[in-house]
């Protein structure tokens, strides 16, 4: 592997011309998937409010059979999971990897097809959902005769993506492709293996559960988090106009992610009817996960030092060092959650529900936003035309989330604490949590807001040509600013 950073040469008004041809190639598809991305994200997230607001007022909707509570959360989890963030996901990387080969897209086509046929197989699922077919299995709620669809889908992109990288016209091997390829690799493993042993083979007894634990967790660490470390090391040192602080501490944060990260779910079943061995080994792996995320941490910072000024004036860098940060600080709560002294009190709390929203919404979906918002500009050659409404976006979910992460976190660990109390009436710790639902549905609000800003300014860029403005909202403030 080189020690070349992820900054490409644009110096030469050749390179120059090549990006914008490669830009272009990947248009129709980076739009395709784009767009299904934030529709997805506009549906999960009415979803998610109908749930939240039913956990505090349970007669909310109660008269609507499709929207109980199981249907609206497993149909708020699977229209965001599979639709906004694999959708944004798929539109991410084949910019990337197409930028990163120094080749344009080919076979478009086939990308086109992927897309269309994922998010219809995606509609017949989170149908199935609402009218009473999803499943039992938490991330595979949707009916089974959905997954060869999804799978077809993604078959077409994982082969493009690796024929992109055998063809690259560039020696070198970017640490963002290393996060690319090996997620392209990881999710069909973890994809067929929890629906062949699960749905489709069923394995006996509680190996399912560990299988399903397994996959969850490994959906999050081994897909979204490495594409979001992938987007991260690459607009970081892109939008700075320098290099990556340590190739080594790349190597070692890659390699020690890959190692560990495998065994880290099933510390989820500590106290579960499995082996000892199992949980420990989880529990070992969990804790071990300290090192990838300290390395890159460290990394991401050590690069960004001395050029505050332009995180804060540039939409991309806010919202993908606010991710950055989100990686470490879930990461490092998500170790010490896996000590059996800690895990007997988060298990089976809010504290759990409000950890996983702190890496798939904090983390993974903020590094989305931002990589979108400098992607989107290079693809349609003009500006985002508001910069109010990406200050509304970054707000908005910036509050929302961090409210409803400190909410759920203080509420589960009080929540913990009184079920481990004999003396504590279980209606009396339920009224006690109250106040903490409801401060998730007000985060709820907030998302929702910064949600239906970004929805706005992406369909009014899409549609409503407007001339290229040397100080639109792209950066909020004058900086010096290099390779962008």
């Amino acid at each position: 592997m080189s020690t070349a950073t992820t900054l490409e040469p644009e110096t030469q008004k050749q390179e120059k011309v090549t990006l914008f041809e490669i830009d272009q190639s990947t248009r129709q598809a980076a739009l395709l998937f784009f767009t299904c991305s934030l529709v997805w994200l506009m549906v999960g997230t009415l979803f998610a409010l109908i749930a939240s607001v039913k956990l505090h007022h349970p007669s909310f909707l109660g008269n609507v059979e499709m929207l109980t509570f199981g249907r609206a959360r497993s149909a708020h989890l699977n229209s965001v999971a599979f639709g906004w963030a694999n959708n944004a996901i798929f539109g991410i990387l084949l910019w990337l990897m197409a930028r990163l080969s120094q080749q344009k897209l080919q076979h478009g086509g086939l990308l086109l097809i992927a897309g269309l046929f994922w998010n219809i197989g995606l509609v017949i699922g989170v149908t199935g959902i609402l009218n009473g077919g999803l499943t039992s299995v938490e991330w595979l709620e949707m009916p089974r005769y959905v997954a060869p669809l999804l799978a077809f889908s993604y078959a077409l992109i994982s082969i493009w993506g690796i024929l992109a990288f055998i063809h690259r016209r560039s020696h070198h091997v970017y640490v963002s492709q290393w996060y690319i390829l090996a997620a392209l690799f990881w999710f069909p493993w973890l994809y067929t293996t929890a629906q062949t042993m699960i749905m489709w083979a069923p394995a006996r007894g509680t190996v399912q559960s560990i299988t399903n634990w397994w996959f969850g967790h490994n959906v999050l660490g081994l897909w979204y988090s490495p594409l979001a470390l992938a987007a991260t090391y690459y607009f970081i040192p892109k939008v700075l106009g320098r290099p990556i602080h340590s190739y080594y501490l790349s190597v070692l944060g890659f390699w020690s992610l890959a190692l560990f990260y495998n065994w880290a779910g099933v510390h989820h079943l500590v106290g579960g009817p499995i082996p000892i061995w199992l949980i420990s080994a989880g529990i070992v792996a969990s804790v071990m996960m300290v090192i990838p995320v300290v390395v890159t941490a460290i990394n991401h910072h050590m690069t960004v030092v001395g050029s505050f000024g332009h995180v804060w004036a540039s939409p991309t860098l806010r919202f993908i060092v606010f991710g950055a940060m989100s990686y470490t600080l879930a990461s490092l709560i998500g170790s010490a959650m896996a000590l059996r002294e800690v895990n007997q009190v988060t298990h089976f709390t809010h504290l759990t529900v409000g950890h996983a929203h702190h890496g798939v919404y904090a983390f993974f979906t903020m590094v989305c936003f931002g990589s979108i918002y400098f992607i989107m500009p290079r693809l349609l050659q003009r500006e985002w035309p508001s910069a109010a409404l990406i200050h509304i976006h970054f707000w908005g979910c910036a509050l929302g989330i961090t409210l409803m992460v400190v909410a759920l976190h203080i509420g589960g660990w009080i929540q913990g604490m009184q079920m481990n109390n004999p003396e504590v009436l279980f209606l009396e710790l339920m009224k006690n949590t109250l106040p903490y639902l409801h401060a998730r549905s007000a985060s709820g609000i907030l998302l929702f807001i910064g949600h239906t800003a970004f929805f706005i300014n992406f369909f009014w860029m899409l549609f409503k040509k407007q001339p290229k403005d040397e100080h639109g909202p792209t950066l909020f403030s004058e900086v010096e600013t290099q390779n962008i």
